[in-house]
C-alpha cells in the first residue's frame, strides 16, 4: 500500500514523543493510517534535520537523537522517501516562497509524490504550495 500522506519534521517528532500535542484533525488522519496499515511518508531530509535541531547539546526534547532516529528507522508506520532529481527539480521550480532548505525539500517532495503534508507550520501553509493537514 502506498502513502497518502507526509509528515513535515515537527510532526514526526510530536507523534513519536508528544503526540498529544498535535491537532485533533492531524491525529484523525495518523490514527485512521495506522488502523488501515496505511505508511506514511517522511523525508528523507527529515532525518537531517531531526539530526541537527535534536543533536548532542540540543535541550528541544527529552528523547535522545540516536533513540529518536532508531524509532524512524523501525517504526513499520513510516516510510522514508529519498531526496531524487525530481525533488530537487522541484525544490527548484519553487522559487523562493519558502526559504528553509528542509521546508522546500518536504513540500517538493509532498507535490512530486502527490502525499498530502502534515503539518503545522505556518509558512507552508500560508505558501499553498502543497495540501495540508493542520
Amino acid at each position: 500500500m502506498s502513502p497518502r500522506f507526509l509528515l513535515d519534521t515537527h510532526v514526526v517528532v510530536r507523534w513519536l514523543v508528544t503526540p498529544e500535542k498535535l491537532s485533533k484533525e492531524q491525529r484523525r488522519v495518523l490514527r485512521e493510517a495506522v488502523r488501515r496499515s496505511e505508511p506514511v511518508a517522511v523525508s528523507a531530509i527529515t532525518l537531517l534535520e531531526i539530526a541537527i535541531l535534536f543533536g548532542q547539546g540540543s535541550t528541544r526534547s527529552e528523547i535522545a537523537v540516536e533513540e529518536l532516529l532508531g524509532e524512524l528507522d523501525s517504526n513499520p508506520a513510516l516510510q522514508i522517501l529519498p531526496l531524487t532529481m525530481d525533488v530537487a527539480a522541484e525544490v527548484a521550480a519553487l522559487g523562493s516562497s519558502l526559504r528553509d532548505p528542509a521546508d522546500r525539500a518536504i513540500v517538493a517532495t509532498a507535490r512530486v509524490r502527490r502525499l498530502g503534508l502534515i503539518t503545522s507550520d505556518q509558512r507552508i501553509i500560508e505558501s499553498r504550495l502543497v495540501a495540508t493537514v493542520i
